[in-house]
Protein backbone atom coordinates (compact mmCIF):
# COMPACT_ATOMS: atom_id res chain seq x y z
CA UNK A 1 0.00 0.00 0.00
CA UNK A 2 1.61 3.11 -1.47
CA UNK A 3 1.01 6.48 0.82
CA UNK A 4 1.11 9.52 -0.72
CA UNK A 5 2.28 13.05 1.38
CA UNK A 6 1.62 16.18 -1.34
CA UNK A 7 2.90 19.21 -0.73
CA UNK A 8 0.20 21.63 -0.26
CA UNK A 9 -0.65 24.48 -2.48
CA UNK A 10 -3.49 26.73 -0.99
CA UNK A 11 -1.26 29.48 -0.43
CA UNK A 12 -1.77 30.49 3.39
CA UNK A 13 -1.09 26.55 3.96
CA UNK A 14 2.10 26.34 6.00
CA UNK A 15 0.81 22.35 7.19
CA UNK A 16 1.75 18.90 6.10
CA UNK A 17 -0.55 15.91 6.71
CA UNK A 18 2.50 13.90 8.03
CA UNK A 19 5.39 14.72 9.98
CA UNK A 20 8.53 11.82 9.88
CA UNK A 21 6.79 10.38 13.52
CA UNK A 22 4.41 9.03 11.82
CA UNK A 23 5.71 8.36 8.39
CA UNK A 24 7.88 5.79 10.46
CA UNK A 25 4.75 4.41 11.85
CA UNK A 26 3.46 4.20 8.38
CA UNK A 27 6.57 2.54 6.96
CA UNK A 28 6.50 0.19 10.34
CA UNK A 29 2.96 -0.96 9.67
CA UNK A 30 4.25 -2.14 5.93
CA UNK A 31 3.06 0.86 3.75
CA UNK A 32 5.47 2.59 1.80
CA UNK A 33 5.60 6.20 1.36
CA UNK A 34 6.13 8.90 -0.51
CA UNK A 35 6.77 12.15 0.51
CA UNK A 36 6.34 15.22 -2.21
CA UNK A 37 9.72 17.26 -1.74
CA UNK A 38 9.60 20.22 0.36
CA UNK A 39 6.16 19.18 1.76
CA UNK A 40 7.42 20.04 5.48
CA UNK A 41 9.13 22.85 4.54
CA UNK A 42 7.15 25.49 5.85
CA UNK A 43 6.27 23.18 9.06
CA UNK A 44 10.40 22.91 10.33
CA UNK A 45 10.34 19.21 8.98
CA UNK A 46 12.73 18.66 6.05
CA UNK A 47 13.07 16.31 2.95
CA UNK A 48 16.07 14.17 4.76
CA UNK A 49 14.06 13.93 7.77
CA UNK A 50 11.28 12.09 5.96
CA UNK A 51 13.80 10.13 4.73
CA UNK A 52 15.74 8.82 7.60
CA UNK A 53 11.99 7.81 8.82
CA UNK A 54 11.79 5.68 5.47
CA UNK A 55 9.57 7.56 2.98
CA UNK A 56 10.81 8.17 -0.47
CA UNK A 57 10.76 11.82 -1.71
CA UNK A 58 9.32 12.42 -5.06
CA UNK A 59 9.77 15.78 -6.92
CA UNK A 60 7.10 15.30 -9.37
CA UNK A 61 3.50 15.89 -8.14
CA UNK A 62 2.13 14.21 -10.89
CA UNK A 63 4.41 10.62 -10.13
CA UNK A 64 3.73 11.18 -6.67
CA UNK A 65 -0.28 11.17 -6.95
CA UNK A 66 -0.06 8.19 -10.00
CA UNK A 67 1.64 5.79 -7.56
CA UNK A 68 -0.56 6.56 -4.44
CA UNK A 69 -3.27 3.79 -3.34
CA UNK A 70 -4.11 6.47 0.17
CA UNK A 71 -3.55 10.28 -0.51
CA UNK A 72 -3.21 11.95 2.91
CA UNK A 73 -3.60 15.87 2.64
CA UNK A 74 -4.59 19.11 4.69
CA UNK A 75 -6.26 21.37 2.40
CA UNK A 76 -8.85 19.83 -0.12
CA UNK A 77 -7.83 19.90 -3.77
CA UNK A 78 -7.19 22.35 -5.29
CA UNK A 79 -6.31 22.98 -9.21
CA UNK A 80 -2.13 23.05 -9.32
CA UNK A 81 -0.44 23.91 -12.75
CA UNK A 82 -3.67 23.87 -15.04
CA UNK A 83 -4.57 20.49 -13.69
CA UNK A 84 -7.00 19.69 -10.37
CA UNK A 85 -5.74 17.33 -7.72
CA UNK A 86 -7.90 15.08 -8.12
CA UNK A 87 -7.36 14.64 -11.85
CA UNK A 88 -4.43 13.45 -11.08
CA UNK A 89 -5.18 10.58 -8.54
CA UNK A 90 -5.31 7.45 -9.92
CA UNK A 91 -8.95 6.04 -9.99
CA UNK A 92 -10.43 4.37 -6.63
CA UNK A 93 -7.04 5.98 -4.67
CA UNK A 94 -8.09 7.19 -1.34
CA UNK A 95 -8.16 10.74 -0.22
CA UNK A 96 -8.13 11.18 3.55
CA UNK A 97 -8.19 15.14 3.53
CA UNK A 98 -10.14 18.13 5.06
CA UNK A 99 -12.66 18.85 2.67
CA UNK A 100 -15.94 20.88 3.92
CA UNK A 101 -18.04 18.16 2.04
CA UNK A 102 -21.64 20.31 2.65
CA UNK A 103 -19.56 23.57 1.51
CA UNK A 104 -17.80 22.91 -1.81
CA UNK A 105 -19.78 20.12 -3.29
CA UNK A 106 -18.35 20.74 -6.30
CA UNK A 107 -15.23 19.25 -5.37
CA UNK A 108 -17.21 15.80 -4.06
CA UNK A 109 -18.93 15.15 -7.12
CA UNK A 110 -15.61 15.77 -9.04
CA UNK A 111 -14.04 12.66 -6.67
CA UNK A 112 -17.37 10.58 -6.92
CA UNK A 113 -16.85 10.98 -11.09
CA UNK A 114 -12.68 10.17 -10.98
CA UNK A 115 -13.78 7.11 -8.32
CA UNK A 116 -11.79 8.51 -5.50
CA UNK A 117 -13.30 6.91 -1.98
CA UNK A 118 -12.77 10.25 0.12
CA UNK A 119 -12.83 10.74 3.78
CA UNK A 120 -13.75 13.91 5.33
CA UNK A 121 -11.83 13.86 8.79
CA UNK A 122 -13.90 17.40 9.49
CA UNK A 123 -17.04 15.02 9.78
CA UNK A 124 -14.98 12.85 12.61
CA UNK A 125 -18.19 12.32 15.02
CA UNK A 126 -18.10 13.14 18.46
CA UNK A 127 -17.66 10.18 20.29
CA UNK A 128 -14.83 9.12 22.87
CA UNK A 129 -13.68 6.25 20.23
CA UNK A 130 -12.93 9.30 17.95
CA UNK A 131 -11.09 11.38 19.84
CA UNK A 132 -7.84 10.63 19.13
CA UNK A 133 -9.02 11.78 15.32
CA UNK A 134 -10.50 14.55 16.38
CA UNK A 135 -8.72 16.78 14.49
CA UNK A 136 -11.33 19.47 13.40
CA UNK A 137 -11.29 19.51 17.90
CA UNK A 138 -7.31 20.32 17.71
CA UNK A 139 -7.10 22.47 14.82
CA UNK A 140 -9.90 24.52 16.70
CA UNK A 141 -7.86 24.72 19.77
CA UNK A 142 -4.79 26.31 17.99
CA UNK A 143 -7.40 28.72 16.54
CA UNK A 144 -9.18 29.49 19.17
CA UNK A 145 -5.76 30.73 20.78
CA UNK A 146 -4.33 32.66 18.06
CA UNK A 147 -7.69 34.42 17.85
CA UNK A 148 -6.82 36.27 21.22
CA UNK A 149 -3.52 37.06 20.63
CA UNK A 150 -4.28 38.59 17.41
CA UNK A 151 -6.96 40.31 19.30
CA UNK A 152 -4.57 41.81 21.78
CA UNK A 153 -1.86 43.19 19.17
CA UNK A 154 -4.38 44.76 17.59
CA UNK A 155 -6.45 45.97 20.65
CA UNK A 156 -5.56 49.84 21.63
CA UNK A 157 -5.58 49.11 25.73
CA UNK A 158 -3.71 46.66 27.86
CA UNK A 159 -5.27 43.40 28.67
CA UNK A 160 -4.44 42.64 31.94
CA UNK A 161 -5.44 44.91 35.61
CA UNK A 162 -1.90 47.47 35.81
CA UNK A 163 -0.76 48.61 38.59
CA UNK A 164 2.03 51.66 37.94
CA UNK A 165 3.20 55.26 39.50
CA UNK A 166 0.60 56.80 36.88
CA UNK A 167 -1.98 55.03 38.62
CA UNK A 168 -4.29 51.61 38.17
CA UNK A 169 -5.34 50.50 34.93
CA UNK A 170 -8.45 47.91 34.12
CA UNK A 171 -8.24 44.62 32.56
CA UNK A 172 -9.80 44.56 29.42
CA UNK A 173 -13.31 43.13 29.28
CA UNK A 174 -13.35 40.02 26.22
CA UNK A 175 -16.44 38.88 24.85
CA UNK A 176 -16.46 35.12 23.43
CA UNK A 177 -19.40 34.37 21.08
CA UNK A 178 -19.36 30.48 21.00
CA UNK A 179 -18.23 27.84 23.24
CA UNK A 180 -17.08 25.04 21.12
CA UNK A 181 -13.43 24.08 21.24
CA UNK A 182 -12.13 27.60 20.12
CA UNK A 183 -14.15 29.32 22.07
CA UNK A 184 -13.30 27.62 25.23
CA UNK A 185 -9.57 27.82 24.01
CA UNK A 186 -10.34 31.35 23.84
CA UNK A 187 -11.60 31.97 27.02
CA UNK A 188 -9.01 30.05 28.47
CA UNK A 189 -5.95 32.02 26.64
CA UNK A 190 -7.67 35.48 27.52
CA UNK A 191 -8.21 34.48 31.39
CA UNK A 192 -4.33 33.75 31.45
CA UNK A 193 -3.58 37.17 29.89
CA UNK A 194 -5.50 38.73 32.59
CA UNK A 195 -8.71 39.64 30.70
CA UNK A 196 -12.11 39.61 32.62
CA UNK A 197 -14.42 37.17 30.33
CA UNK A 198 -18.09 36.75 29.41
CA UNK A 199 -19.60 34.36 27.10
CA UNK A 200 -22.78 33.48 25.25
CA UNK A 201 -23.72 30.44 23.50
CA UNK A 202 -27.35 29.05 23.32
CA UNK A 203 -26.42 25.67 24.25
CA UNK A 204 -26.70 26.02 28.39
CA UNK A 205 -24.88 22.33 28.64
CA UNK A 206 -21.75 24.63 27.95
CA UNK A 207 -22.37 26.89 31.03
CA UNK A 208 -20.19 24.30 33.35
CA UNK A 209 -17.12 24.35 31.29
CA UNK A 210 -17.62 27.99 30.30
CA UNK A 211 -17.74 28.68 34.24
CA UNK A 212 -14.64 26.36 35.10
CA UNK A 213 -12.60 28.46 33.10
CA UNK A 214 -13.12 31.68 35.20
CA UNK A 215 -15.92 33.28 32.79
CA UNK A 216 -19.55 34.85 33.31
CA UNK A 217 -21.86 32.46 31.16
CA UNK A 218 -24.51 35.07 29.27
CA UNK A 219 -27.59 33.22 29.82
CA UNK A 220 -30.90 33.16 27.85
CA UNK A 221 -33.57 30.97 28.23
CA UNK A 222 -34.41 30.12 24.68
CA UNK A 223 -36.83 27.17 25.50
CA UNK A 224 -36.40 24.77 23.26
CA UNK A 225 -33.73 22.29 21.91
CA UNK A 226 -30.81 24.08 21.00
CA UNK A 227 -27.63 21.84 20.23
CA UNK A 228 -27.90 18.56 17.75
CA UNK A 229 -27.12 15.29 18.47
CA UNK A 230 -23.25 15.72 17.79
CA UNK A 231 -23.39 18.71 20.30
CA UNK A 232 -23.46 21.45 17.19
CA UNK A 233 -25.67 24.29 18.27
CA UNK A 234 -28.63 24.12 15.91
CA UNK A 235 -30.16 26.99 13.69
CA UNK A 236 -32.32 29.29 15.83
CA UNK A 237 -36.25 30.08 15.07
CA UNK A 238 -36.91 33.92 13.82
CA UNK A 239 -37.87 34.73 17.42
CA UNK A 240 -35.20 33.17 19.62
CA UNK A 241 -32.53 34.70 16.86
CA UNK A 242 -34.22 38.05 18.37
CA UNK A 243 -33.86 37.61 21.69
CA UNK A 244 -30.00 36.57 21.23
CA UNK A 245 -29.52 39.61 19.62
CA UNK A 246 -30.41 41.84 21.79
CA UNK A 247 -28.65 40.24 24.46
CA UNK A 248 -24.99 40.29 22.74
CA UNK A 249 -25.61 43.60 21.92
CA UNK A 250 -25.81 44.72 25.48
CA UNK A 251 -22.61 43.02 26.26
CA UNK A 252 -21.06 44.26 22.96
CA UNK A 253 -21.12 47.43 23.70
CA UNK A 254 -19.71 47.15 26.95
CA UNK A 255 -16.29 44.80 25.32
CA UNK A 256 -12.98 46.10 24.42
CA UNK A 257 -12.56 42.55 22.81
CA UNK A 258 -15.07 40.26 20.93
CA UNK A 259 -13.97 36.81 19.79
CA UNK A 260 -16.51 34.98 17.74
CA UNK A 261 -17.09 31.38 16.95
CA UNK A 262 -19.91 31.06 15.81
CA UNK A 263 -21.51 28.39 13.16
CA UNK A 264 -24.07 26.33 12.55
CA UNK A 265 -22.79 23.26 10.39
CA UNK A 266 -23.39 23.20 6.53
CA UNK A 267 -25.35 26.84 6.91
CA UNK A 268 -23.82 30.43 6.88
CA UNK A 269 -22.83 31.76 9.67
CA UNK A 270 -25.57 33.15 12.15
CA UNK A 271 -24.90 37.18 12.11
CA UNK A 272 -24.28 38.29 15.90
CA UNK A 273 -22.44 41.86 15.48
CA UNK A 274 -24.42 43.91 12.67
CA UNK A 275 -22.94 46.66 11.64
CA UNK A 276 -25.53 49.12 13.47
CA UNK A 277 -23.76 47.48 16.78
CA UNK A 278 -20.11 47.80 16.00
CA UNK A 279 -20.96 51.55 15.86
CA UNK A 280 -21.84 51.56 19.41
CA UNK A 281 -18.94 50.12 20.37
CA UNK A 282 -16.04 51.81 22.19
CA UNK A 283 -13.44 53.23 19.97
CA UNK A 284 -10.34 50.81 19.71
CA UNK A 285 -12.06 47.61 20.04
CA UNK A 286 -11.19 44.66 18.20
CA UNK A 287 -13.31 42.26 16.88
CA UNK A 288 -11.97 38.46 15.62
CA UNK A 289 -14.34 36.86 13.15
CA UNK A 290 -13.43 33.33 13.65
CA UNK A 291 -16.37 32.45 11.35
CA UNK A 292 -16.00 34.44 8.47
CA UNK A 293 -14.85 31.71 5.91
CA UNK A 294 -18.63 30.84 6.39
CA UNK A 295 -20.23 33.97 5.66
CA UNK A 296 -18.85 35.96 9.25
CA UNK A 297 -20.66 36.59 12.63
CA UNK A 298 -20.07 40.11 12.22
CA UNK A 299 -21.44 42.44 9.56
CA UNK A 300 -18.17 43.82 8.34
CA UNK A 301 -15.98 41.19 8.54
CA UNK A 302 -14.07 40.70 5.43
CA UNK A 303 -12.70 37.03 4.66
CA UNK A 304 -8.54 37.07 5.54
CA UNK A 305 -8.69 40.87 5.79
CA UNK A 306 -8.65 43.43 8.63
CA UNK A 307 -10.57 46.65 8.41
CA UNK A 308 -11.24 49.16 10.70
CA UNK A 309 -14.90 50.89 11.12
CA UNK A 310 -16.05 53.31 13.54
CA UNK A 311 -12.82 52.86 14.91
CA UNK A 312 -13.04 49.27 15.70
CA UNK A 313 -10.83 46.57 14.45
CA UNK A 314 -12.50 43.55 12.56
CA UNK A 315 -10.18 40.73 11.61
CA UNK A 316 -11.26 38.42 9.12
CA UNK A 317 -9.38 35.55 10.43
CA UNK A 318 -8.43 32.30 8.20
CA UNK A 319 -6.77 28.97 8.86
CA UNK A 320 -5.44 30.26 12.08
CA UNK A 321 -3.93 26.51 12.43
CA UNK A 322 -1.47 27.13 9.93
CA UNK A 323 0.33 30.51 11.43
CA UNK A 324 1.37 27.58 13.80
CA UNK A 325 2.71 24.89 11.32
CA UNK A 326 4.74 23.20 13.95
CA UNK A 327 2.67 22.37 16.48
CA UNK A 328 -0.42 22.48 14.12
CA UNK A 329 0.94 19.40 12.08
CA UNK A 330 2.32 17.38 14.65
CA UNK A 331 -1.55 17.53 15.97
CA UNK A 332 -2.87 16.88 12.53
CA UNK A 333 -0.69 14.17 11.38
CA UNK A 334 -0.77 12.07 15.00
CA UNK A 335 -4.88 12.89 14.80
CA UNK A 336 -4.89 11.26 10.69
CA UNK A 337 -2.19 8.24 11.92
CA UNK A 338 -4.84 7.42 14.22
CA UNK A 339 -7.17 7.45 11.62
CA UNK A 340 -5.16 5.50 9.55
CA UNK A 341 -4.77 2.76 11.74
CA UNK A 342 -8.58 2.54 11.78
CA UNK A 343 -9.05 1.87 7.90
CA UNK A 344 -5.45 -0.39 7.95
CA UNK A 345 -4.85 -3.09 9.94
CA UNK A 346 -2.44 -6.07 9.75
CA UNK A 347 -1.06 -4.97 6.42
CA UNK A 348 -4.19 -4.71 5.09
CA UNK A 349 -7.43 -1.95 4.11
CA UNK A 350 -10.35 -2.40 6.11
CA UNK A 351 -13.34 -0.06 4.94
CA UNK A 352 -15.85 -1.10 7.59
CA UNK A 353 -19.15 1.32 6.46
CA UNK A 354 -20.41 -0.54 9.37
CA UNK A 355 -18.23 1.17 11.87
CA UNK A 356 -19.47 4.35 13.23
CA UNK A 357 -16.24 6.86 12.48
CA UNK A 358 -16.26 5.65 8.75
CA UNK A 359 -19.70 5.87 8.64
CA UNK A 360 -19.22 9.50 9.59
CA UNK A 361 -16.32 10.25 7.71
CA UNK A 362 -16.69 8.35 4.60
CA UNK A 363 -18.32 10.85 1.65
CA UNK A 364 -17.54 9.12 -1.81
CA UNK A 365 -16.97 5.33 -2.09
CA UNK A 366 -16.94 3.51 -5.72
CA UNK A 367 -18.40 6.76 -7.86
CA UNK A 368 -21.43 7.50 -5.24
CA UNK A 369 -21.61 9.90 -2.55
CA UNK A 370 -22.22 7.44 0.00
CA UNK A 371 -22.53 10.05 2.99
CA UNK A 372 -26.47 11.13 2.87
CA UNK A 373 -25.90 14.65 4.65
CA UNK A 374 -23.15 15.29 1.89
CA UNK A 375 -25.66 13.67 -0.64
CA UNK A 376 -28.46 16.20 0.29
CA UNK A 377 -26.26 18.99 0.16
CA UNK A 378 -24.98 18.53 -3.45
CA UNK A 379 -28.50 17.93 -4.76
CA UNK A 380 -29.62 21.09 -3.44
CA UNK A 381 -26.99 22.97 -5.02
CA UNK A 382 -28.05 21.38 -8.24
CA UNK A 383 -31.44 22.78 -8.03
Amino acid sequence: MNVAIPREIEDSERRVAAIPETVDKMVQGGMSVEVESGAGNHAHFSDSEYEKAGAKIVKDPAALYLNADIVLKVQRPLMSGGVHEVEMMKPHAILISLLAPLTYTDLIQKLSARGITSFAVDLMPRITRAQRMDILSSMSSIAGYKAVLLAASAHSRLIPMMTTSAGTYPPAKVLVLGAGVAGLQAIATAKRMGATVEVFDTRPAVKEQVQSLGATFVELDLNGETEDKGGYAKELSADAHKKEMVLIAQHARQADIIITTALIPGKEAPLLIPREIVSEMKKGSVIVDMAVEQGGNCGFSRMGETVVEHGITIIGATNLPATVPVIASQMYARNLWNFLSLIYQNKALKIDRADEIIKATLVTREKEIVNEAVKAAVLKRGR
